[in-house]
């Protein structure tokens, strides 16, 4: 925690996106940064309503709104930022079932992740800041085969099954709380290696002027070589933004160097340097410099935050 923290209640942190794009791997590696003592990670899939079982009968998707209890979420999140307790539902990805309730108390961050996080104002007015990750389809179609197949125990052709029945759901009820995030994170593969799904990949940060982010010019003139660059841009609703994109094929010297010069920009929390940019490739744990890198991004958010920066 910075030393002189201003904000005397809990710092939350969103992270939204649709099924596979990579959310939990970015909120377990935010919270090894700023030390998961002082982090209460949740995820949003606990608040849903019906069992496996039940939403198949209903023929309704998890990714609705109306399969899960999105007023007790918007509710908790108040009384989260607040720093009351909640009584948490608590949902089993292994089996699909719904399980008791868990008594939470908040911490000084607070990470949310899930699906429908920003579906209501009231819950997008309790976030200081807001992330949404957009891999490339393709990109996310393979993580999710990988990860339902390999941790859920689902066949191939019931993921596919899966994807497809979701996709008109997604494009109504997910992709347009994009709109809402201080930072839309997309991965994809490079041109010369489009099987890549991991370390190798490519990242773009759209940055919208709804933060005070960072002076990243040290960065930039000190990865120009490494295929770092920020540029403005349009975003896809026609309003300016800074995007900055990271090559994958950087290597190790001068990401390390590009991962100091952003730990510089926080020397508030220099004890919290840990293991960052970690990542499951079935059951190894690879390392993404990419990865690492927009983690201690939205770092530098979460500590300004702390600081009342980002007073909102």
């Amino acid at each position: 925690m910075p030393l002189n923290r201003l904000n005397d209640r809990p710092i939350i942190l969103g992270i939204i996106g649709d099924s596979a794009a990579g959310k939990t791997t970015f909120a377990r590696g935010i919270a090894n940064i700023l030390g998961e003592e002082r982090v209460v990670t949740i995820c949003t899939d606990d608040y849903h309503k019906y069992t496996r079982k039940e939403r198949d009968a209903k023929n309704i998707t998890a990714l609705d709104p109306d399969a899960n209890h999105i007023d007790i979420l918007e509710q908790h999140i108040q009384l989260l930022r607040q720093g009351k307790p909640i009584l948490k539902p608590v949902y089993n990805h292994d089996d699909g079932t719904l399980g008791p309730a868990e008594y939470i108390e908040p911490r000084e961050y607070i990470i949310l992740e899930g699906l429908l996080g920003y579906s209501t104002r009231t819950m997008r007015d309790c976030y200081d800041v807001k992330v949404y990750l957009e891999p490339m389809e393709n990109l996310r179609v393979r993580w999710k085969i990988q990860r339902d197949t390999l941790a859920r125990g689902y066949e191939i052709d019931t993921v596919m099954k899966i994807l497809e029945h979701r996709e008109a759901v997604s494009e109504k009820h997910i992709h347009p709380q994009r709109t809402f995030a201080d930072m839309v994170v997309r991965f994809f593969p490079p041109d010369t290696n489009t099987e890549e799904t991991g370390a190798g990949l490519n990242v773009i940060h759209t940055l919208r002027p709804t933060l005070p982010h960072p002076d990243l010019s040290t960065i930039i003139e000190a990865g120009a070589k490494a295929g770092i660059k920020l540029e403005l841009s349009r975003d896809t609703d026609g309003k300016p933004v800074d995007v900055l994109a990271i090559n994958g094929s950087i290597d190790l010297r001068r990401a390390q160097r590009m991962e100091d010069l952003l730990w510089d920009l926080i020397p508030e929390a220099q004890h919290m340097r840990d293991n960052i940019g970690q990542f499951e490739e079935g059951n190894i744990v690879e390392l993404s410099h990419t990865l690492a890198l927009s983690q201690l991004l939205i770092t530098f958010h979460m500590v300004k935050a702390a600081l009342g920066h980002h007073a909102i």
